[in-house]
């Protein structure tokens, strides 16, 4: 992944980290403020009803007790006893007497009123009737409700229901059992109020905050405008300026950090594994008493995105370190199988090296990988030789075990890079290798005068008399492949014959290669590709 493109995706997110917290904050603050709003209404709408019922239910006992008492029918004492329940009553506006269809007397004094009684509007228990939106008989003012029990009857205004909460600054509506609106306050919108039907409930339906709550068949309604909302909101905000702060710098520091971790080698080599931007080169091991290709080694390749090459010292060791080394190997199995299955079932005295890590040597995974992955390819087992460092094969009671069921298996065993780690002739008759390789910083010193010229002399005559074969890595000079030739080393390769190529350059070389020998010429100079 480029550079560039990642700074832009931290770029975007960082802003998107510092534009977020503010969103949640006006968010969290709108929503406070919200559902303060709605618990406010409906702390209304509950007080505002259970007023409404419990005002009916006070005017019926009042009226209780009169009925329990014994008077002279609307005589001074009567009339009197009507008058100061009323003024204590605090709901009631005016109580009277009926007797025979006649409203014989109130608290204000004797009358005689014939009048048609009407069916209740509604019933509250089983002896209370009530009627809403009645005109008093004597005085005409404005319509009030009427509470009667027995023979006696109250007037009760239903503005002094909600008038305690006209400081509310909420729109309130009172309704009936019957369904009738009994009392207003602040004229709310009888359509919207009917909307909200007889449930309690609150919430936000188009500019208004509402709330409803329903008490023994009394319903009220409190609404609000959401305009009102914005001087709590900014109140509310505040107490989120703090969060909001903070969590912008974690956001944005964790975006950094993020950014860091991408951009650095393990973080770019990560994301190369999970894009699978891993392909195979193949190097020529050429026989060198022919100069014919008998196989390859593998050799990996991290082709970037825009198609750059990484060179494997720069990260092969990180792999290695950080684990990523076994999802790379397996992606080099698997190309090789798409590779070369097809030209190695032709030629089957043809052979491929893998090279594998130290762990999958110890553990032995380096078996189940690449009979998996290997299994259907074409390539058979006798055509694969598995190499690891002497490095990689310190641990040797694992390693011979990993390596004994190898051949088993029919794999060939190689040592790579033979001289540069821990070698001894003990070391290598401890373990059934097939092969060794000797490392190219011994190659380059062969016809050289220096301290290190004869060492390759030794470590050709050490695997002589261990039967190991013998390849020689970085030959790139015919006195070198001469050289290697005469002290009986048996294969080779380097520059001298072909540099790693692609999968469809190997195979052309590898026919090539193979009409040379049909034709039976025998070359130790660079072969043409």
């Amino acid at each position: 992944m480029k550079r560039s493109r990642v700074i832009l995706e931290a770029t975007i997110l960082a802003f998107l980290g510092a534009l977020l917290p503010l969103f949640v904050t006006i968010y969290g603050a709108w929503s406070l403020s919200l559902k303060a709003e709605e618990d406010r209404l409906m702390n209304i709408a509950t007080q505002a009803a259970t007023r409404a019922e419990r005002s009916f239910a006070d005017a019926a006992a009042t009226l209780r007790t009169l009925g329990g008492r014994r008077f002279i029918s609307c005589g001074d004492a009567h009339i009197g006893e009507m008058r100061r329940l009323v003024i204590n009553a605090g709901t009631v506006e005016e109580i009277g007497y009926i007797e025979d269809g006649v409203l014989k007397c109130t608290s204000w004094g004797k009358e005689g009123r014939s009048f048609k009684e009407l069916a209740p509007d509604f019933l509250i228990g089983k002896d209370i009737k009530a009627w809403v939106d009645v005109v008093p008989l004597i005085t005409g003012a404005n319509p009030m409700s009427v509470v009667q029990v027995g023979p006696y009857n109250a007037l009760v205004d239903p503005g002094r229901l909600i008038e305690v909460l006209a400081e509310q600054n909420a729109a309130i509506t009172i309704t009936a059992p019957n369904g009738v609106v009994n009392a207003t306050l602040n004229a709310p919108d009888p359509d919207f109020t009917e909307k909200l039907g007889r449930e309690t409930t609150k919430g936000t339906l188009g500019d208004n905050i509402y709330a409803v709550h329903s008490k023994s068949g009394w319903t009220a309604v409190a609404v609000s405008s959401t305009d009102g909302l914005f001087g709590l909101f900014t109140k509310e905000h505040w107490l989120f300026v703090a969060f909001g702060t903070f969590a912008t710098a974690v956001i944005i520091g964790l975006v950094v950090r993020m950014s860091r971790k991408r951009l650095s080698p393990l973080g770019e080599l990560a994301i190369a594994v999970r894009k699978r931007e891993f392909i195979v080169h193949y190097q020529p091991i050429i026989e060198l008493s022919t100069g014919v290709c008998v196989g390859a080694e593998a050799l990996v390749r991290w082709q970037r995105p825009g198609g750059a090459l990484v060179r494997p010292d720069l990260f092969i060791p990180l792999a290695e370190q950080s684990g990523l080394i076994r999802p790379i190997t397996d992606q080099v199995i698997d190309a090789i199988g798409r590779d070369l299955g097809r030209l190695f079932s032709q030629h089957r005295s043809m052979h491929v090296s893998i090279n594998f890590c130290a762990d999958d040597f110890k553990t032995g995974r380096v078996l189940e990988t690449v009979g998996q992955r290997l299994g259907d390819s074409g390539i058979a087992n006798d055509q694969i030789w598995l190499e690891a460092t002497e490095r990689g094969l310190m641990d040797i009671d694992e390693a011979r075990r990993t390596i004994a069921e190898a051949r088993t298996r029919g794999y060939a065993v190689a040592i790579d890079d033979f001289g540069t780690g821990y070698s001894s002739l003990q070391y290598l008759q401890s373990l059934p290798l097939d092969a060794l390789k000797i490392d190219k910083s011994f190659v380059d010193t062969i016809n050289r005068q220096t301290a290190t010229s004869a060492v390759i002399d030794h470590i050709i005559d050490m695997a002589k008399g261990l039967n190991l074969a013998i390849i020689a890595e970085g030959v790139e000079t015919r006195e070198q492949a001469e050289y290697l030739l005469a002290h009986g080393v048996e294969f080779c390769q380097g520059w001298f014959y072909s540099k790693p190529m692609p999968a469809e350059d190997f195979i052309e070389y590898v026919e090539t290669s193979l009409q040379r020998l049909d034709s039976g010429v025998v070359m130790l100079s660079r072969a043409s590709v």
